[in-house]
């Protein structure tokens, strides 16, 4: 006998049967489940538009010597809705240092679509947060197109809201990037915040709102914990070092004085000080040899410690015939370097 697809079974009477047997069965929707379509687990759950199906099962006894009779329930559908959901997080590992007056200055987000539906989503940059020590002026917002988390000129993409919304799969992260200039008038120390915000093109708000009739698959779509709207903050930081130079010279003269006479040695020291949180890159110090003197050779010394005249081998003093140079590399702010050198009076 088919009972399938009917709510209630009738079974006949049977001929060898004292009585007849009737049996009625009433199933709520839902009694059991029997799923028929598989779903996929995201961070957000099922996919938004998987249909979700049940049938609930009876089985009972028939007569004696008939096998058990088994009856189905109506099938029970329900389409999952779109949960609306989003993060922001800066990806940058701390303040992004920079210096005044520089452009093009990059701070790093990641995006993530953590609702279980496909979403575009609006993107905003804030470079005027209260509470900092400076604003920066803002200049685009870039979508990372090659995926390689880095900003590369020319080959990401300029973001322009309302044309080229990220759409973003349930799970799936992009990295956003915003460009500021520094102002000149930004000191050292000095700290700026700069804010990216996303928000569901579908709809935001307080959780659990639902927007009837546009969930991804044909559902509703119903605000999740985030609001559907999300923002995080990436910070730059001002670098600069300064740097002070003060010569000074002491004689010995040939009679063990300390007049300037021909013939009198002078010991010139350069004390080199730089000052601030950043660095002074390619830091070089030189010095003329003074008209009516004669440089002493192999008699320039860093921190004490002797260097050659040579410009080709590996320390970082020279003398080219006119001046000396001593290289000193990156220097940090807060330190300070001294060299000297020696000369003859003609």
């Amino acid at each position: 006998m088919n009972c399938i697809e009917k709510q209630t079974c009738e079974r006949p009477a049977y001929p060898l049967a004292k009585h007849s047997i009737r049996r009625q069965l009433s199933f709520a929707v839902g009694a059991a489940a029997l799923f028929l379509a598989p779903t996929s687990a995201h961070a957000a759950g099922t996919v938004a538009g998987t249909d979700i199906v049940n049938v609930a099962q009876a089985t009972f006894d028939g007569p004696p010597g008939d096998p058990p009779v088994t009856i189905d329930s109506n099938i029970v559908t329900i389409k999952v809705d779109e949960l609306l959901d989003v993060t922001v997080v800066s990806s940058d590992p701390g303040d992004v240092a920079t210096s005044p007056g520089s452009t093009a200055q990059v701070t790093t987000y990641q995006v993530t679509n953590t609702g279980n539906g496909s979403e575009a989503f609006t993107l905003s940059a804030d470079t005027a947060k209260p509470g900092d020590e400076f604003d920066t002026t803002f200049e685009q917002i870039i979508l990372d197109t090659n995926g390689n988390g880095v900003y590369d000129p020319g080959v990401d993409t300029i973001y322009t809201p309302g044309t080229n919304d990220p759409v973003l799969a349930p799970d799936e992260s992009i990295t956003v990037f915003i460009l500021s200039t520094i102002p000149a008038s930004a000191n050292d120390g000095d700290r700026a915040e700069i804010e990216l915000a996303a928000v569901a093109n579908t709809g935001s708000g307080t959780p659990g709102d639902i927007f009837a009739g546009q969930g991804d698959g044909g559902g509703d779509a119903v605000v999740g914990s985030t609001g559907a709207n999300d923002e995080d903050s990436g910070f730059f930081v001002v670098q600069t070092a300064e740097i002070t130079l003060v010569k000074s010279a002491t004689i010995v003269d040939p009679f063990g004085g300390a007049t300037a006479v021909p013939g009198s040695v002078i010991f010139y020291q350069l004390v080199a000080t730089t000052t601030g949180t950043g660095n002074l890159a390619n830091l070089a110090i030189t010095d003329d040899i003074p008209a009516d003197t004669t440089y002493n050779a192999e008699t320039i010394t860093l921190e004490g410690a002797p260097l050659s005249d040579s410009a080709s081998d590996a320390d970082a003093g020279s003398f080219d015939g006119s001046s000396i140079a001593v290289a000193l590399g990156t220097v940090p702010g807060g330190q300070t370097r001294t060299i000297t050198f020696q000369v003859t009076i003609d």
